[in-house]
């Protein structure tokens, strides 16, 4: 058996996107030691890279050394005890995912339900907390990868406030992409993934947690049900300030690549990479809308890096289209999720991703096959 040599795809859906030669290059560099004094080094300049990513000064800011999904877990097995109540908003694939969590957490979920394609209805969000005074927490998703809609995560954060709630925030394709201002805005936790607008290789968390949500983790009456993500634990490792004690092997030669991605990322300039995302966006909509294809959701609540567009009512089989892109021009795009599969297409514009010749590539392909 040879080894597995990939082939050379464009990756414009909902994620992993494009990873900069800069980065794979980093991943290729010498493995060494989890305790290794330049590692914990490296560790601590993952943190201040981290910190300037989503404009928080929390010292609890690190990489949950496992994909997304483990940095939802790490917050809600962190910050839910059994008997809580959590109001969850859903409008979207993600926000049922921290519905799941709260229940296996042992907590009642309160749903709050917008449709798809919609943002989160901050007024029905608001009634949700008068009606449940003894809510803990409030949960939603800033950037719905399913739909490709922002939520307003500010005014919600404020109404979390306002009713004496912590909030969980999934950022999982808002960093490094659209705006996103975690102190500014007082979020207490917040997860997000490598793969999607920081375009490095999935496997990594990066999560922050404020001095809020810290003292919630520190005051449980119950042990956290997740050994490997109790942050009792996993802050003597990322702390160091009193010398960091083993918890885990981490993940070294992904840590290079984050910490090589999160470098481009402040060389670029945080707002330069935001207006970048929303500059090719617009670029973009403008190919599909000449073609004569239209976007799920309404331009306001558009997310930039992620484009959810409806499939021509003449294309019979998507997925055929979707199997050329990727076949005859190496282009990857996404399929619909839930209640939206076999409606829409997601197109992403993610990180690296996010550049005019991908932009030309996309609709000159698109082009081709619709045709």
């Amino acid at each position: 058996m040879p080894s597995f040599i990939p082939p050379t795809r464009t990756l414009m859906g909902p994620g992993p996107s494009d990873v900069s030669p800069r980065v794979l290059e980093a991943l290729a560099r010498p493995t060494i030691g989890h305790l290794d004094p330049e590692f914990q080094r490296l560790m601590d300049e993952i943190k201040d890279l981290l910190r300037y990513a989503f404009k928080t000064k929390n010292t609890l800011t690190f990489p949950v050394s496992a994909p997304g999904s483990a940095g939802m877990e790490t917050c809600f097995t962190n910050l839910v005890e059994p008997g809580d109540k959590v109001i969850v908003c859903v409008n979207g694939v993600f926000g049922t995912r921290m519905v799941e969590n709260v229940i296996r957490c042992g907590a009642t979920a309160i749903i709050v339900n917008d449709q798809w394609g919609t943002p989160v209805c901050l007024d029905k969000t608001e009634a949700e907390l008068k009606a449940n005074p003894d809510a803990k927490i409030l949960a939603f998703v800033a950037a719905e990868t399913s739909t490709g809609v922002a939520c307003d995560t500010k005014s919600l954060c404020a109404l979390a406030q306002k009713y004496n709630c912590l909030t969980i925030v999934d950022a999982v394709t808002s960093l490094g992409g659209s705006e996103l201002e975690v102190d500014a805005w007082n979020i207490d936790a917040v997860y997000s993934g490598s793969q999607k607008c920081l375009s490095c290789p999935p496997g990594l968390s990066p999560v922050s947690f404020n001095d809020r949500a810290i003292e919630k983790i520190k005051s449980r009456k119950t042990p956290v049900q997740s050994w490997f993500m109790d942050l009792n634990l996993v802050m003597g490792y990322w702390d160091g300030t009193g010398g960091r004690s083993y918890h885990h092997t981490a993940p070294v030669n992904a840590m290079y690549a984050l910490h090589e991605s999160l470098l481009i990322l402040k060389e670029e300039g945080l707002e330069n990479a935001w207006a970048r995302h929303i500059e090719m966006s617009k670029r973009l909509r403008i190919g599909f809308e000449a073609m004569g294809i239209e976007y799920l959701v309404e331009e306001k609540y558009r997310l930039p890096q992620l484009n959810t567009i409806i499939i021509p009512q003449h294309i019979v089989d998507e997925a055929a289209i979707r199997a050329k892109l990727l076949n005859e021009h190496n282009l990857e795009i996404g399929a619909g999720l839930g209640s939206l599969a076999g409606k829409v297409w997601r197109v992403g514009l993610m990180g690296h991703s996010a550049r005019q010749e991908n932009v030309d590539k996309c609709l000159a392909a698109f082009k081709a096959v619709m045709n």
